[in-house]
C-alpha cells in the first residue's frame, strides 16, 4: 500500500488560481467553438427547442448523463459520503433508481405524446391554455430550485479555487456572475443543439476525470476498497459537525448507516421522505423530460435512458470511493473537509489537490466548472422554452405566434433566467448541494410526476384535476420547504439566524408528494369533463402506447 505526501493546505483556499482559471477558460474556448458551429443550423423553433430532434439515442444518453450528473453528484454527493458515510452515499442509490421510474413509466410515452415541452402533453387532450400556464409555472419554479444547486455548487468551487474567502461575498457574487454570463451565452447562441453538445463533452470529460481520481484513490491502496475503508475509519476517530458543540466519535460509523439520517425517529421519516423525492423525482424534472424530445422517435427514447443508467450508474460508483478516498487522504480528514471554503462540496477539490498537486486541482476544478455551466444552461433552455412556447405562444398568443417571434421570447427568457441564477448562487453558495437538488426533485415529484402519470394512463383524468394536482402539489412543496429546517432554525440553515421551521422535515416529499396525487383525484371527480375530453383522452392513450401519429409532432390542434 502506497501512502500520499501531506501537502499543506491553506485556510482560504488551495491551489494556483492562474491555472485553474486558465484550464477552465480552454474548456469554454473550446465549447465556444463548437456552439457557434452548430448554431449555424438552427433555423426553425425546433432546431432551438428541441436540436431539431437529429440526434441518435446513445448521442442524447451521454447528453443526459451531463445533464443529470451535475454538481450535485460530483461535489454534493462525494462530500457527502466523506463527511457522512454510508448515509451520503444514499443519494446515489436513490438518484440511480429514479431512472428506472422514467425509463419504465414515461420516457417513450412522453415521446409519443408530447413537442417541445410537458405542457404538450397536458395540452394534448385538456382545456390547453390552463394547464400550459400551470406547467410553466411547475417548470419555473422546479428549475429555479435545480438552479440554486447549481449556482451553490458554484459558489463552492469559486471559495475554495480562487482562494476567495467566505466572509469576501462581493468577490464571490463576481465570480458566481461570470459562470452565469457564460451559461447565457451558450443558450443564446447554441440553443438546444448547441447545448446538447457542451453536455456531451462535459460527461465525456467529467467521467474521465471521476475515473482518473478513482483509480489513483484505489491505486495508493493497492486496489483494496477494505484498506481504503480502514483509513478512512482510522483517520477520523472524531469530528466536529456543523454547528455542533463539540467533537462527537465518527470512525466506524462511517460504514453503517445511522450517522445522518438514524439518530432518532425524525430523522429516520426524513430519510424516507427524501427517498421518496429522489426516487420519484427524476421523471418529473422538467429539463430531463425535454431531453426526450431531441430523438427522432420512442425507439431511440428508450435507448437514450438506457446509456444513461449505465453511465450515471458507472459515475455514482466512482463517487463512492472518491468519497471515501477523501476522508481517507485529506490532511484533517472529515474535520478538514466540513472547515473548508465551501463546507462539503471541497472533499473533491481537496483530495484532487492531495493527489496531484494544483495541476490536478484545476483540472478537477475546470470539469466541475464545466458541470455546473452545463447543467445551468440545460435548465435555463428548458425553463426559457416553457415560458416561451406555453405561455407566449399558446397562452397570450392563442397559437398564433410565429416560430421567430417565440424564439426572441425565448431568448429574453433566457436572460432573465440567467440574472435569478446568479441572485440565487450568491444566496444559497454555502449549502450542500446534493441536499438542495434534492429540494428541486422533491418540487418535480409533487408538481409535475401526478399530472404526467394521470394523463398518461387515467382516461377519467381533466383539466380540473390536472390544476388541483399541479398547483396543490407545487404550492404545499414549496410552503413546506420555507417552513421547514432547510431554510431556518439551524445554523446550517440558508436564513442564519431565522427560525420559523414549524415544518420538521427537512425535505417535504413524504407529504407534498400524496397530497398532489390526492388532490389530482379530488379535482378530477369535482370538476367538469366534456365529451371532447374523452376522445382526446382515447386519441392520445392509442397515440402513447403505438407512437402512432409522432412522426408529425407540430401538428397540434389549437383550443382555448
Amino acid at each position: 500500500m502506497l501512502d500520499v505526501v501531506a501537502r499543506p493546505i491553506p485556510p482560504a483556499g488551495i491551489g494556483n488560481p492562474s491555472l485553474t482559471a486558465a484550464v477552465f477558460g480552454a474548456f469554454v474556448l473550446v465549447t465556444l467553438v463548437v456552439v457557434f458551429r452548430v448554431s449555424r443550423n438552427n433555423k426553425t423553433a425546433s432546431d432551438y427547442y428541441a436540436a431539431g430532434r437529429a440526434f441518435t439515442g446513445p448521442q442524447n444518453g451521454v447528453a443526459i448523463a451531463g445533464d443529470y450528473l451535475s454538481a450535485a453528484s460530483f461535489l454534493g454527493i462525494a462530500g457527502a459520503i466523506a463527511v457522512s458515510g454510508y448515509d451520503g452515499f444514499l443519494y446515489s442509490v436513490g438518484f440511480l433508481v429514479a431512472w428506472l421510474v422514467a425509463l419504465l413509466l414515461v420516457a417513450e410515452l412522453l415521446r409519443n405524446t408530447g413537442k417541445f415541452t410537458m405542457g404538450d402533453v397536458l395540452a394534448f387532450r385538456m382545456r390547453q391554455r390552463p394547464v400550459r400556464a400551470a406547467a410553466a409555472t411547475s417548470t419555473l419554479v422546479v428549475s429555479f430550485f435545480y438552479l440554486l444547486a447549481q449556482m451553490a455548487g458554484a459558489g463552492a468551487l469559486v471559495a475554495l479555487l480562487l482562494q476567495i474567502p467566505n466572509d469576501d461575498p462581493i468577490g464571490q457574487s463576481v465570480a458566481i456572475a461570470g459562470v452565469g454570463l457564460v451559461m447565457v451565452v451558450y443558450v443564446l447562441v447554441g440553443g438546444m443543439k448547441g447545448t446538447t453538445w457542451v453536455q456531451i463533452i462535459k460527461a465525456g470529460l467529467l467521467l474521465v476525470g471521476a475515473g482518473v481520481l478513482t483509480a489513483w484513490v484505489l491505486g495508493y491502496f493497492g486496489f483494496n476498497l477494505s484498506a481504503l475503508l480502514e483509513r478512512a475509519v482510522q483517520r477520523n476517530p472524531e469530528v466536529l459537525p456543523p454547528g455542533a458543540g463539540a467533537a462527537v466519535p465518527l470512525g466506524e460509523r462511517l460504514l453503517v448507516p445511522g450517522l445522518q439520517f438514524g439518530a432518532d425517529t425524525l430523522a429516520k421519516v426524513d430519510f424516507l421522505s427524501l427517498g421518496l423525492a429522489l426516487v420519484l423525482g427524476t421523471a418529473g424534472l422538467p429539463h430531463i423530460l425535454m431531453r426526450f424530445y431531441t430523438v427522432p422517435n420512442a425507439r431511440e427514447a428508450r435507448r437514450s435512458v438506457v446509456w444513461a443508467i449505465w453511465l450515471i450508474g458507472v459515475f455514482y460508483l466512482f463517487t463512492l470511493v472518491i468519497g471515501y478516498g477523501a476522508a481517507a487522504l485529506v490532511p484533517g480528514g472529515v474535520q478538514r473537509i466540513v472547515d473548508a471554503p465551501g463546507g462539503t462540496n471541497s472533499a473533491v477539490p481537496l483530495l484532487a489537490y492531495q493527489l496531484g498537486g494544483e495541476l490536478m486541482l484545476g483540472i478537477i476544478g475546470a470539469v466541475a466548472f464545466a458541470t455546473i455551466l452545463a447543467v445551468v444552461a440545460g435548465l435555463t433552455i428548458t425553463a426559457s422554452a416553457s415560458f416561451a412556447h406555453d405561455v407566449y405562444a399558446n397562452v397570450i398568443r392563442r397559437g398564433r405566434a410565429s416560430p421567430d417571434a417565440e424564439v426572441r421570447v425565448a431568448r429574453t427568457t433566457a436572460l432573465v433566467v440567467g440574472v435569478v441564477a446568479i441572485g440565487a448562487g450568491v444566496l444559497a453558495r454555502n449549502q450542500n448541494v446534493a441536499f438542495l437538488v434534492a429540494l428541486a426533485f422533491a418540487v418535480a415529484a409533487s408538481a409535475n410526476l401526478p399530472t404526467i402519470l394521470y394523463s398518461l394512463f387515467w382516461r377519467r383524468f381533466n383539466t380540473t384535476g390536472a390544476l388541483w394536482s399541479i398547483y396543490g402539489g407545487l404550492t404545499s412543496c414549496v410552503v413546506l420547504i420555507v417552513l421547514s429546517p432547510a431554510v431556518s432554525g439551524r445554523p446550517t440553515s440558508m436564513i442564519r439566524g431565522a427560525d420559523f421551521d414549524v415544518f420538521p422535515l427537512s425535505n417535504p416529499g413524504l407529504v407534498s408528494i400524496p397530497i398532489s396525487f390526492l388532490l389530482g383525484v379530488i379535482g378530477t371527480f369535482a370538476g367538469r369533463r366534456d365529451r371532447g375530453e374523452r376522445q382526446r383522452a382515447a386519441a392520445m392513450e392509442v397515440r402513447a402506447l403505438t407512437g402512432v401519429g409522432a412522426a408529425r409532432p407540430d401538428r397540434v390542434v389549437r383550443r382555448r
